[in-house]
């Protein structure tokens, strides 16, 4: 890791070895991925994180524009963090129940 560190690194290096490892994404997989993305955008610092993010791009053929599009859709569809079993990465999420 060179240049800054940051805080979610290590939680953030799981996730990004879990997506190394999947050969076909879901719907999940795409928003994890499109988070992190944003997440390091401009981030200096990190870079091993960075560099393996465009790896799984690559090994899903997809372009960033691809991912973000892809993501967009998903969102527009009703998609929200929590609505099945995995993990969410990021914040801002609503974590009140639904009653």
């Amino acid at each position: 890791m060179e240049g800054q560190n940051h805080p979610l690194y290590s939680i953030d290096r799981d996730h990004v070895n879990r997506l190394l490892a999947k050969k076909e994404p879901n719907e999940n997989d795409l928003i994890d991925l499109a988070r992190l993305i944003n997440r390091y955008e401009g981030f200096s610092g990190a870079s091993d994180i960075q560099a393996d993010m465009l790896r799984v791009l690559n090994l899903w053929n997809l372009t960033r524009e691809d991912l973000f599009s892809k993501t967009r859709k998903i969102w527009r569809q009703g998609f929200r963090p929590g609505n099945d079993s995995g993990e969410i990465v990021g914040s801002g999420f609503d974590t009140s129940e639904n009653n």
